[in-house]
């Protein structure tokens, strides 16, 4: 066994080999140390290889898939080896024969079809990246639900869209690591990358790959593919079948993805923005978050589809808008087709668990309920009443399709109750086969005939407690506890079969002939019901084009009507879609931040934000905490909201369709690449300002902080004007360098606006309002007295600041840092003055106002006596 063990591991020396024996996976030698480790179980040792022990651990089969989640997650791929024959007919070949075993998948992060290794409500994908003839090529599938894409991309969009589609697993020829321009794109994905040899990614062998999976001749009318595509795709497929050990899912055609036809959002931007995941890496606080109120898994995953690639088409953008309206203005249509939504299982990732026999009786029944479900839809939203329906509806209501006869047919064939395994047995439904039931005719009164010899052996021996039981290794047996174990010895019939410390077991004639029945028929039912099993999910698979088609379009219906619930709830307008380059949103607000506020029972602060072509480009200024990174993120959730076909929050919006995207906003080092705060912050500028076009959204906050006043005034100084006649693209920029507000008298289509605040009695209120104009003051101070700094720390930060000022100013020329140093020590600021001493007693003023009595004082008198209290105080 050990033997096989090392055989099998050396064909597959990446992975951790999961090997059965009987209801164990067990792991030796090296994969055993590292199994333990990793899933904290205990690692013992069985006999020797080398003249050394053999480490070994082992994970139940009932239980493995939480085990094998842990592996996969912490990025280990797992053969999973397989007993491939019955041990009784190893037993044939004699005692000490093994049972054949094989490894009949490989478990990859990129691979997964369980439901206990995927996340329900997010895409899991498997992305390939090849090159040919100078090109470089995408291919990207979803293993679960058999979406598969490909796209020609270039080297300086890569990252964006590797970080668009966020890969699980990366396959890539190991000749692109040594391609120094791909460096950067590769740098946050290198834990998930799977080099493979050239070889397999050759676009020649991938173009014939691919048509013989699809089974035509050519590939024209799955799109124009350059070679660099073919090879990827080619590649993708190859792998998958090499992991499935031959055995390939349901995969779409290859849907090509033009360049230019979702909005390009780089990683930096995306985390910048949170649009799925915080910069904690959680869901909670994402816009995904917040604006997700689909119902299905599907619905969930097409959503965040969505909102990682944003159109730029804008017919297709109203399309989506239309579905969204169509909903909004029906809101008891809206109610009911959520309600039904409800109802329906997640068929995509039961489809494809079912195409690769990995399926069971409730993947069976999951088809059937949904599809079910999709006549109820129909006749919800098909209704003359509502007509005319948008395009994207009556598009959606016909590739639900008809499925009577299927639905007919696992309706009458499984039973109410299902067992998650086929090998269970019992999921057929009585009357649907009548040789099953005539073999659980047989098994069932065997067993009753079992129950009736049990109380007749009681009546003979004279023994009430004596029990017929089973187990694997015995099958049926007679137990009885060894003070009654000599009455069955002396009697003829009783046939030893073992003796126990608390028991003795016997059998019979009668009863081994009984078992034999009982296990023909159970056997033969079973038999038959994985064959009807087999032959049920044979339809279905036949069916499979159709079966997707209706997933997609439940998951379609789904988006459309959470994104009119969401609408409806937060108060979300629909957007203006524009073939030019407008922005003009009124009254715009930051979905997520907003959410929180309603949470806290507080109001978010509504902005208005043009950037048409006389000023495209806005210079914000104002303190901090007034709102300015708020804002600045707003307009851009704002935009990709409506570019993904939702309603957005806001009164009213106009927008010519981004292509781009760029956020710099936020401030983290990259210790991993050895660079500081300020060198990020320039490499992610340099991008914008190398990238960014007409048609794109620039959003920066803070350029130049990180570096000496001067430096950093200078390189936001140079940044702006660039924007403003290079890229001349829509840009909102955030600084605290007030000199820059003077470029409003040189760039034209330059204008400042500021974050209002409001000055009462020593402090300030942030109003979080947006208003033209330029901030005079940052009131850092301010804050830092509200972030607790000491009030010594404060009061000489007052005092450092209005001498800064009055140098600024010319009011005195010499207050140089260095004087302003000499004349207010530190020291002397950290230990505060004592008051001064209050005389004892009153004043002489103060003695003459007690004497004075104003009701006797006469108008002279009082004149007379103001001019003595006066005199008194001089």
């Amino acid at each position: 066994m050990l033997a096989h063990y090392i055989e099998t591991k050396r064909a597959h020396p990446d992975c951790l080999l999961f090997y059965r024996m009987g209801d164990f996976y067990e792991l030796f030698l090296e994969d055993a140390v590292t199994a333990a480790a990793a899933l904290d179980i205990t690692l013992t040792k069985r006999g020797q290889h080398a003249g050394e022990d053999v480490p070994m651990c082992g994970v139940p089969v009932h239980a493995y898939d939480a085990y094998l989640s842990r592996l996969v997650r912490q990025g280990h791929k797992v053969a999973i080896c397989e007993q491939v024959e019955d041990p009784a007919e190893a037993k044939k070949r004699g005692g000490k024969s093994l049972v054949k075993r094989e490894v009949v998948r490989i478990v990859t992060p990129g691979t997964v079809t369980e439901d206990a290794l995927l996340d329900a409500r997010r895409h899991n994908h498997l992305v390939c990246l090849a090159d040919a003839q100078g090109r470089l090529g995408l291919a990207w599938v979803d293993m679960s639900t058999g979406e598969f894409s490909v796209q020609p991309i270039a080297e300086a969009g890569l990252a964006a869209a590797l970080a668009r589609l966020d890969p699980q697993e990366l396959l890539l020829p190991d000749r692109l690591l040594q391609r120094e321009a791909l460096f950067e794109a590769f740098a946050d994905w290198k834990s998930v990358m799977t080099p493979q040899p050239g070889a397999r990614f050759d676009s020649v062998a991938g173009e014939k790959r691919l048509m013989a999976l699809f089974e035509v001749q050519a590939l024209d009318a799955f799109g124009a593919f350059e070679r660099a595509e073919l090879a990827a795709a080619g590649a993708l497929v190859d792998y998958v079948e090499l992991t499935q050990k031959g055995k390939l899912p349901r995969l779409s055609a290859p849907r090509r993805l033009q360049a230019g036809a979702v909005m390009e959002i780089d990683a930096a931007t995306r985390r910048s923005l949170e649009l799925t995941r915080t910069q904690t890496g959680e869901r909670k606080g994402s816009l995904l978050s917040v604006i997700d109120r689909t119902v299905t898994g599907a619905g969930a995953r097409l959503l965040a589809a969505w909102l990682a690639a944003p159109l730029t088409d804008v017919p297709a953008i109203e399309d989506r808008l239309d579905r969204v309206q169509f909903f909004l203005d029906q809101e008891a249509l809206r109610g009911k087709t959520r309600e039904t939504l409800k109802r329906c299982p997640d068929i995509e990732r039961a489809l494809t668990r079912l195409t690769l026999d990995r399926g069971g009786p409730r993947d069976l029944a999951a088809i059937r309920d949904a599809l079910t479900e999709t006549s109820t839809l129909r006749e919800l939203i098909a209704r003359p009443s509502l007509m005319p329906l948008p395009a994207g509806i009556a598009q959606a209501l016909d590739d639900l399709g008809r499925h009577n006869a299927l639905v007919d047919r696992l309706t009458r064939a499984l039973a109410a109750e299902l067992p998650v395994l086929t090998r269970d047995g019992g999921f057929i439904a009585p009357g649907y086969a009548p040789e099953l039931d005539h073999l659980r005719s047989l098994r069932d009164e065997s067993r009753r005939l079992i129950a009736g010899l049990q109380a007749r052996y009681q009546q003979e021996s004279g023994v009430s407690a004596l029990k017929i039981k089973h187990n694997n290794v015995l099958g049926y047996f007679i137990e009885v506890s060894t003070n009654h174990g000599d009455k069955l010895l002396r009697q003829e019939n009783f046939i030893h079969r073992q003796t126990m410390a608390s028991a003795v077991r016997f059998t019979t004639v009668e009863l081994g002939e009984l078992e034999q029945k009982l296990s023909s028929a159970a056997d033969k039912a079973l038999a038959v019901e994985l064959a009807l099993f087999k032959d049920l999910v044979g339809e279905v698979t036949l069916r499979a084009d159709a079966v997707a088609l209706a997933a997609n379009a439940i998951a379609r219906i789904d988006v459309a009507a959470a994104l009119a619930e969401l609408a409806v709830d937060c108060r979300y307008a629909r957007p203006e879609m524009a073939s030019d380059t407008a922005f003009a949103i009124q009254g715009g607000r930051h979905p997520v931040v907003e959410a929180a506020l309603q949470a806290a029972g507080a109001r978010f602060v509504g902005n208005d934000c043009v950037l048409e072509a006389e000023k495209r480009l806005w210079l914000l200024t104002g303190p901090n905490m007034a709102g300015k990174s708020t804002f600045l993120r707003q307009n851009a959730l704002i935009a990709i909201l409506a570019q993904i076909g939702s309603f957005v929050p806001a009164d009213k919006a106009r927008i010519g369709a981004v292509d781009r995207l760029f956020s710099r906003v936020g401030a983290a080092d990259d210790l991993a690449r050895g660079r500081s705060t300020f060198m990020v912050e320039m490499v992610e500028t340099a991008a914008i300002l190398n990238q960014a076009s007409e048609r794109s959204l620039v959003i920066l906050d803070e350029i130049g902080r990180g570096t000496a006043t001067y430096d950093g005034l200078s390189i936001a100084w140079a940044t702006v004007e660039h924007l403003h006649a290079v890229n001349r693209c829509r840009t909102l920029f955030a600084t605290h360098y007030h000199e820059l507000t003077q470029l409003s008298e040189k760039l034209d289509h330059l204008a400042c606006h500021t974050m209002r605040v409001k000055e009462w009695q020593d402090d300030i209120v942030f109003l979080h309002e947006v208003a033209a104009g330029a901030a005079d003051r940052s009131y850092g101070i301010h804050v830092a007295k509200l972030a607790g700094l000491p009030a010594p720390v404060i009061a000489r930060a007052e005092a450092v600041l209005k001498r800064l000022e009055e140098g600024e100013t010319g009011a005195r020329p010499g207050s140089s840092p260095a004087r302003i140093a000499d004349d207010l020590p530190l020291f002397a600021a950290m230990a505060p003055k004592p008051p001064a001493a209050s005389p004892a007693g009153p004043s002489p003023a103060e003695a003459a106002l007690a004497e004075i009595n104003p009701d006797e004082l006469t108008p002279r008198g009082a004149l007379d006596a103001l001019y003595r209290l006066k005199g008194l105080l001089e």
